[in-house]
């Protein structure tokens, strides 16, 4: 039987369909009725099976005893136990004490919706994500210059650039490799790739600038200062949009370099550099993205910054072709920063403390610092800098919570571990809403009921909820009776009883859960309700446009209803392109071309000498690289991939020559943190000096590991400067030839 769901393996969530039989999927295919992706899927969500059969599949609730080991117990004593647990934490070191990780992997974030109520009862205000290894940065500059994240519109530009992106792997743009395709075959439009390796996707493009590894922001410098020079900017869309005199300000610190010492630094050829600003600064529609190539290497927040300023110069933002500011029913790019973490004092963006601080707020007798976790689909364990740090942080804390689907690297270091059910287990959904002008939001409907002895999160949080004493049955009743009326007449109650009392509306996600008229399939999208009526106020226009008309309550009662019958999912909002500079939420409500301390770092990084070479480790290490077959970790069980299951490291033939190995034959890799023996594959897609891993091995499935898992290769002190992001893509290493026995 062929059942509407979703791929979880990346932000795009394409929608599919599956062939259920016996409980078990048979095969995928891409969904033709999903409004967004339209039948396209790659080759990786047709082994998801995988996922959903794992052999490591928790199913009861699990307590460690004293000798380290775990032993099965109830559900009701696990709740119970957990509650108390970190309720005496609270109550003794307040809820600050409490940090919170995770809150859902792709396509799984529901669970960050209702963990808001357990913390709001506990007090806990500090948490991060693995957002917070990668996006920060980009947040926190797009917040200061534009007011809000910004998507860029491939389907209509006639100029597209990736900036340390591949997307025919890691995607994150609609129908990814059909776009690229379609860019490379027309002769009109010029695809620019940066990258050091000649990815995929550089083997499309018609420029492919092969960087010196952690260079990027030296090739911004070139591109800036050929359109200022040359008179290239648009000078009319900075006049209308940008603050006044900014442009002036960064042309002013760009003139510390020349376009030839930055070609040099970046290590390209000038004239290839300049072909690429003639692209740019002709473009009619220019669109560009950047990813995790930069975003988690040296100078990250400095590029995300430059690659703005270059988006804006070039007038690039608020027309077909170009970036734009999407209607989203959750604003998960928030780079709003007004706090710091309580022990280090490391800037908090969007609410996520650095990944990379997360040790060094546990590892200290400071009286602030962290003495619990509750971690929720999400392995820091394995996904962190400095594994082994990481779970050194893990063993000091006086309780740690998991709950997750398997037993995870995180969770043998668990007090508690609960099992979730999959995400194919339960209603799940994504907040990777980014389409524009049309966007779509799937609720997607379980293929299968929860395995035996596991729960939805939303019933998890619930329950924990219950226990601490935040709610009661006579809060509960009077929604119930509402619910009974009829969809309108719960609505008014939930307002009316819950989101005007401060004790209740902290509690809205689960009270939803407990409340709302809902088949069982669905209850753990109760809390869509209230996205739905947030987006209802914040974005009537563009919910009308898409259908959903009146008064806000009665367009978000429309939305949720589409959202529960739309099984392949619901186009909620049709957006304008004057909508772009409306949402345009800086305080004075101007585009910003300068700001002093990213200008300031620009100064520094002009005035700095070339590096010197590095004899003890010459090569630069990209500890986590996106290949045919990784993804997330979600997917345990190695047999799932194809290709390189073993995970080789790359090197370039000249560097493989000079050692003297060969394809297959393994070399010990060693970094600051530690050494590892792994085979290589000689590939003339890497540039000299420069070597790689991929993502998402070295996972225990089974006592048995694949690969190497390059989180015990990284340094938590490699980071950026600005907002702790880790520089997983620019690790200093050596190799040495091992000795065939």
């Amino acid at each position: 039987m062929w059942k509407p769901t979703a791929c979880i393996l990346c932000e795009c969530n394409c929608g599919l369909e599956a062939d259920v039989e016996d409980q078990h999927i048979v095969r995928l295919r891409g969904d033709k009725r999903h409004p967004s992706s339209q039948g396209y899927a790659c080759e990786k969500p047709h082994r998801l099976g995988y996922y959903q059969e794992g052999r490591d599949r928790l199913h009861a609730p699990l307590r460690r005893r004293a000798d380290g080991t775990f032993e099965e117990i109830d559900w009701d004593t696990a709740i119970r136990e957990v509650a108390h647990g970190l309720a005496a934490i609270r109550d003794e070191h307040g809820g600050d004490a409490i940090f919170y990780y995770g809150g859902g992997g792709q396509g799984n974030h529901l669970p960050g919706a209702y963990s808001t109520a357990t913390r709001r009862v506990l007090g806990s205000r500090y948490r991060s994500s693995a957002l917070a290894q990668e996006k920060t940065g980009e947040f926190w500059i797009s917040d200061r210059m534009m007011g809000s994240a910004t998507r860029a519109d491939f389907d209509h530009c006639d100029v597209a650039l990736f900036l340390g992106k591949n997307p025919w792997h890691s995607h994150s743009i609609p129908r990814a490799r059909t776009t690229l395709k379609a860019i490379a075959a027309d002769p009109a439009r010029t695809l620019i790739v940066v990258d050091p390796r000649r990815t995929e996707t550089a083997e499309l493009a018609d420029l492919h600038l092969p960087v010196r590894p952690g260079t990027d922001a030296w090739l911004l410098v070139a591109l800036l200062k050929l359109l200022v020079e040359t008179g290239r900017v648009d000078a009319e869309f900075v006049a209308a949009h940008c603050a006044a005199g900014e442009l002036e300000q960064v042309g002013a610190a760009l003139a510390a370099a020349t376009v030839e010492e930055a070609c040099a630094r970046c290590g390209l050829d000038e004239a290839l550099v300049r072909r690429a600003a003639d692209a740019i600064a002709g473009a009619r529609a220019f669109a560009s993205f950047e990813d995790l190539g930069v975003q988690m290497n040296r100078h990250s927040t400095l590029v995300s910054y430059l690659h703005r300023v270059l988006i804006l110069a070039t007038g690039s933002f608020g027309k077909p072709g170009t970036h734009f500011i999407p209607t989203t029913l959750v604003d998960i790019a928030n780079g709003e920063s007004r706090r710091t973490s309580p022990v280090t004092g490391a800037r908090i963006v969007g609410g996520l403390i650095p990944c990379n601080s997360i040790a060094d707020e546990i590892l200290t007798d400071h009286p602030k610092r962290f003495r619990a976790m509750f971690v929720e689909a999400a392995n820091p364990a394995h996904s962190l800098a400095d594994s082994k740090r990481v779970r050194e942080a893990l063993a000091a804390l006086d309780l740690v919570v998991v709950v997750d689907v398997a037993m995870s690297e995180t969770a043998r270091h668990a007090h508690y571990v609960l099992p979730a059910s999959s995400q194919f287990e339960k209603a799940e959904a994504t907040f990777f809403n980014f389409d524009f002008p049309h966007n779509y939001f799937h609720l997607r409907r379980p293929l299968f009921p929860p395995a035996p002895g596991t729960l939805p999160e939303g019933e998890i949080h619930a329950r924990l909820c219950e226990a601490l004493g935040a709610i009661t049955d006579g809060d509960l009743a009077p929604l119930r009776a509402a619910a009974a009326q009829g969809r309108a007449a719960y609505a008014q109650a939930m307002f009316a009883r819950v989101i005007a009392n401060p004790k209740l509306s902290a509690l809205a996600p689960v009270i939803l859960y407990r409340t709302i008229d809902l088949p069982e399939e669905l209850r753990n999208g109760a809390v869509v309700l209230g996205l739905a009526a947030k987006a209802a106020m914040e974005h009537g226009p563009s919910l009308a446009r898409a259908g959903f008309t009146g008064a806000p309550l009665e367009a978000a009662l429309a939305l949720f209803d589409a959202v529960v019958v739309g099984e392949s999912g619901v186009l909620f909002a049709v957006d304008t392109w004057p909508d772009v500079f409306a949402r345009v939420s800086t305080p004075d409500g101007k585009l910003h071309l300068a700001l002093p301390d990213l200008l300031d770092e620009l100064r520094r990084m002009l005035a700095e000498p070339a590096p010197a070479a590095d004899a003890a480790y010459p090569f630069v290490l990209t500890a986590g690289e996106r290949r045919s077959f990784t993804a997330n970790t979600i997917i345990r069980d190695p047999d799932w991939r194809k290709k390189d299951a073993g995970g080789c490291l790359r090197i370039n033939p000249d560097d493989a020559s000079a050692l003297g190995v060969t394809t297959g034959q393994a070399v010990r890799l060693t970094t600051r943190r530690d050494s590892v023996v792994v085979p290589v594959e000689i590939s003339a897609t890497m540039q000299r000096g420069h070597i790689s891993l991929p993502n998402g091995l070295g996972l225990d499935y089974g006592g048995a590991t694949a690969g190497v898992a390059p989180n015990e290769l990284t340094a938590t002190e490699d980071r950026d400067p600005f907002v702790g992001t880790p520089w997983h893509k620019h690790v200093p290493a050596r190799l040495e030839v091992v000795e065939r026995s």
